[in-house]
């Protein structure tokens, strides 16, 4: 869900591919599915020599590239004087850029995100009746939240999410790589018996898991050193997603209370996320389980818990057992792309009658299956045919973008082939500003949007069908700048 600045592992050696995973498999437990201590030993002992010997082979031919840092500077405990005075909280301002955010979402502007950091105390204070509700005690609430003050450099990051500004293309490129894929594949392979476990108990596939511990994290070497109570309290009264982050804030103070993960390992993303597959609060309490049986729910530093905690998760929200996530698919021409993004599922030998085949030419395996069209990059780029576990993978992050990059990459991991047909690259990505405006400009044509947002979905998608329809072009619903200029002119 959240890369980092630049491609991870983009052009590393095989070297340096292998150090990262030797550097996983160094810090992480040993494998608790396989309870005899000599195959314990057996287990971490043979990747470790295979991989070791792997690094003296690529460092003798090409030397060792530089390895990405995996963020260590995990935060220290909070100190915090009682939450219940009502005074203005001091403000740190220093990481953010003042500048308001691009949704144009009035609480967005600089002069309400200053305004409301100023208020934060007020603000806090007032959430400890939620709290108290959900089984906070008093002094657990005053420890954890004295001394709190506001993040404020996350509200730069508030509109600036990459599942949701990156073209597709470019964000697939960045999480789909060939070095990825190789690692993805070791882990893997290292970890084997606990996806074996988990598959056994819960019925949700191994690549699956580990795609969205690659999408999320770069399997774990980007985790986020951000306090998970700072942030979450930093959202929850500052910017324009406050409602949904009173939540999260108090299930970060139930976690904290219970001790399933100490406060100094409570770090995560800038929108609270934590671990290698990146819980939010509210997810851990409702999916987390112990499944190394060690009395805690860590999915920070237990790799059995995570694995399974993350496919009990996709269980819990309707994972199909033995299906995919979804197809390449071509389409015929004179394609009705009306079709497209539509509430209505088809069967997938409905769709094969609409002229629809896969883009490898290999048949479709269940013909009863439904699903729908989604063409992330209009007429000219790949189609697919989305099924019912691509939409609870959209529940574990509500993007296309991620959904569509998890799925893919986890078909790689089994050892499927890149997608067939090309993006169109020559295409000017909108930017978030833009896409406001196309969807005012669409509002204003009597076209339905919902609320302008910046971000487009399937609603908005149909509103530019429409246009498409009305002003002679084909109706693939793809937000372009040709469609902003021609809504501009009209």
């Amino acid at each position: 869900m959240r890369p980092g600045c630049h491609p991870p592992f983009s052009g590393a050696s095989e070297a340096n591919r292998v150090l990262i995973v030797l550097r996983h498999i160094a810090k992480s437990p040993i494998d608790t599915t396989v309870r005899n201590p000599i195959q314990q030993t057996m287990a971490l002992a043979k990747p470790l020599l295979r991989l070791a010997a792997s690094v003296l082979l690529a460092a003798g031919l090409a030397g060792l590239a530089c390895a990405q840092d995996n963020p260590a500077a995990w935060i220290t405990r909070l100190f915090q004087p009682p939450a219940s005075a009502k005074v203005s909280a001091p403000t740190d301002t220093t990481q953010w850029s003042g500048q308001s955010g691009a949704s144009g979402d009035p609480r967005m502007t600089a002069d309400a995100i200053r305004a409301a950091a100023a208020d934060f105390g007020n603000c806090i204070a007032a959430l400890w009746p939620d709290a108290e509700r959900r089984g906070i005690t008093r002094g657990a609430y005053e420890r954890l939240t004295a001394g709190l003050t506001p993040d404020l450099s996350i509200m730069d990051k508030l509109d600036a999410q990459p599942e949701f500004t990156k073209a597709t293309w470019d964000y697939l490129d960045l999480l789909v790589s060939d070095d990825r894929v190789a690692q993805g594949k070791a882990l893997l392979a290292h970890y084997a018996p606990t996806f074996a476990a988990v598959e056994r108990a819960y019925g949700v596939d191994r690549y699956i898991i580990a795609a969205i511990w690659d999408v999320e994290s770069d399997f774990g070497t980007m985790i986020g050193d951000r306090p998970v109570l700072r942030s979450t309290a930093t959202l929850a009264c500052v910017g324009r997603r406050r409602d949904f982050f009173r939540g999260e804030f108090v299930a970060a103070l139930q976690i904290l209370q219970r001790g399933d993960i100490p406060p100094d390992r409570l770090v995560g993303s800038w929108a609270g996320a934590f671990g290698p597959t990146q819980f939010m609060p509210t997810s851990f309490l409702r999916y987390a389980v112990d499944f190394d049986r060690d009395g805690r729910r860590d999915v920070v530093d237990s790799i059995p818990d995570m694995i399974a905690s993350t496919a009990n998760n996709l269980r819990m929200d309707g994972w199909v057992p033995g299906e995919t996530w979804g197809y390449e698919v071509t389409l015929p021409q004179h394609f009705n792309y009306l079709l497209a993004d539509s509430p209505r599922q088809l069967t997938v030998r409905q769709w094969e009658n609409l002229g629809l085949r896969r883009a490898n030419g290999e048949p479709f395996p269940r013909p009863a299956e439904r699903g729908g069209l989604l063409l992330p990059a209009g007429a000219r780029g790949p189609a697919f045919l989305m099924l019912q576990n691509f939409r609870v993978i959209m529940k574990y992050n509500p993007a296309e973008a991620y959904a569509l990059a998890t799925g893919h990459l986890a078909d790689r991991l089994r050892g499927g082939s890149p997608l067939v047909h090309p993006w169109p690259r020559d295409e000017r990505v909108l930017t978030l500003a833009e896409r406001y405006q196309m969807q005012q400009l669409l509002a204003g044509r009597g076209f339905r949007v919902g609320e302008p947002d910046g971000f487009i979905g399937p609603q908005t998608r149909l509103a530019i069908r429409s246009f498409q329809g009305s002003v002679g072009e084909i109706p693939d619903g793809f937000a372009s700048s040709e469609v902003l200029d021609r809504l501009r002119q009209r």
